[in-house]
């Protein structure tokens, strides 16, 4: 299976997974399927990452110009300005992403790491230490970038990685596989531990749903329907991750300025990703003073309020646009120029409203009172609480991850942003001496 090729009329994926590969007896992938091949060691897999990093930017005209297909193809077909940003490739993007590749070579292999270890009373030695999952498919939609970065992160933890994107960016991504799996060959590994799924029917994907036995784990990555859908349908285990109906929290006490500034960066800095607000509560005692200072910074950003009634009482005369809230937008994740906002009597009626609304992903607490810092932690059940800093920041490259496969909001093996460490399970190893039971 190489990348590009589209797939024929009844096209089997399960029966493709089964065939030997050129020069690699077995079946996909190889000496990667379920296996570290410790024939290889770490450092040829930090060189060929590095290879990855080289080739991008050496590559990028020939990656753009394919971006610009899919991008003519989306505007085409009357998709929104927010899918459209998510599916661009332009020379920065395509530099950074080379830097995150970078990033991820330079971290520890987690393969190995003894996660905890003992010697029991018997005298055994017992070790628990991380492996590779095995074959990891990734489905995922319109962002480019995943290509690079579950590439990146698989080949990094000892993984065989298949690639379904969305038929949107099929161009950008058989021309970022191309890139990829030249460069992983050209450093001495097996290209074929990196693949695109071709094809850009839906049939490919049940194919990759139903490939129990041989595909390891599915991480869907994208949308609500996408995610539900996988879960639903997969027989092979999926790690789910989650939509960002993310929450910034103004407390009574806190200091205006950065609020607002921490407001508009978690909402405008970069509105089409799973980690913008999508949601603004403002306490009481703080609402009057506060929202005319919020308004006025949104409206400057473009960005649309949906209110609730104590909200829109304090928007007369603002410039921004504010329209009434519906019962819907509480739980709507916008990805554009919009955000909820209402007002609460109090801490608890914030997170009781998180609660009631959140998609569990990134809630913001915006306060100088440590007590009240404390409490909102405590009460918040989502995979990352922030204290007087932007949702933004959830991320597996802000966190030091170098970059993310997804992030999780489910509370199994992985939850937020998953890096090297989540793309590894654990086996034990018991060490004795002629010790029987």
């Amino acid at each position: 299976m190489s990348a590009g090729v589209p797939v024929p009329c009844g096209h089997d994926l399960a029966h493709a997974l089964r065939q030997p590969l050129p020069g690699h007896p077995g079946r996909l992938p190889g000496p990667w399927r379920r296996r570290r091949n410790r024939a290889t060691p770490a450092r040829s897999q930090d060189d060929a990452l590095l290879a990855i990093a080289d080739a991008l930017e050496v590559r990028t005209a020939e990656i753009v110009e394919a971006n610009a297909v899919d991008i003519a193809k989306a505007r085409e077909a009357g998709t929104s300005e927010a899918i459209i940003d998510r599916l661009t490739l332009t020379p920065e993007r395509v530099r950074a992403i080379a830097a995150d590749v970078r990033a991820v070579a330079a971290l520890p292999d987690p393969v190995g790491e003894v996660v905890r270890g003992q010697t029991l009373p018997n005298g055994i030695d017992l070790r628990q230490i991380r492996v590779p999952l095995g074959v990891v498919g990734i489905i995922y939609e319109a962002r480019p970038n995943v290509t690079v970065d579950a590439a990146a992160l698989c080949l990094k933890s000892g993984n065989a990685v298949l690639l379904r994107g969305s038929s949107s960016a099929y161009a950008s991504n058989t021309a970022l596989v191309t890139v990829l799996r030249d460069a992983v060959g050209g450093a001495g590994l097996p290209a074929d531990a990196i693949q695109l799924v071709p094809g850009e029917s839906r049939e490919s994907v049940r194919e990759l749903m139903r490939a129990r036995g041989l595909v390891d784990v599915l991480i869907p990555r994208g949308g609500a329907s996408l995610i539900k859908t996988v879960v639903e349908e997969s027989t092979v285990p999926v790690i789910e991750t989650g939509t960002g109906n993310c929450h910034v929290y103004v407390d009574a006490q806190t200091d205006l300025d950065m609020a607002v500034d921490i407001l508009i960066n978690s909402k405008a800095q970069r509105v089409s990703v799973c980690n913008s607000a999508e949601t603004l509560l403002v306490h009481q005692d703080v609402a009057e003073a506060f929202l005319p200072k919020a308004l006025a910074a949104l409206a400057e950003a473009g960005v649309t309020v949906h209110a609730d009634e104590r909200v829109l009482a304090l928007a007369e005369g603002s410039k921004a646009t504010v329209v009434p809230a519906t019962p819907e937008d509480w739980e709507t994740e916008y990805l554009s120029y919009d955000i909820a906002a209402a007002v609460v009597d109090s801490l608890d009626k914030a997170v009781e409203h998180i609660r009631m609304w959140s998609s569990g992903h990134t809630e913001a607490i915006v306060t100088t009172s440590q007590a009240a810092a404390r409490r909102f932690t405590q009460l918040v059940d989502s995979t990352t609480v922030a204290v007087n800093a932007s949702t933004r920041f959830t991320d597996g490259g802000e966190f030091g991850f170098g970059a993310e496969i997804g992030i999780s909001t489910q509370k199994l093996h992985a939850r937020g942003p998953m890096g090297l460490p989540e793309l590894t399970s654990t086996k034990y190893i018991v060490t004795g001496d002629g010790h029987v039971r």
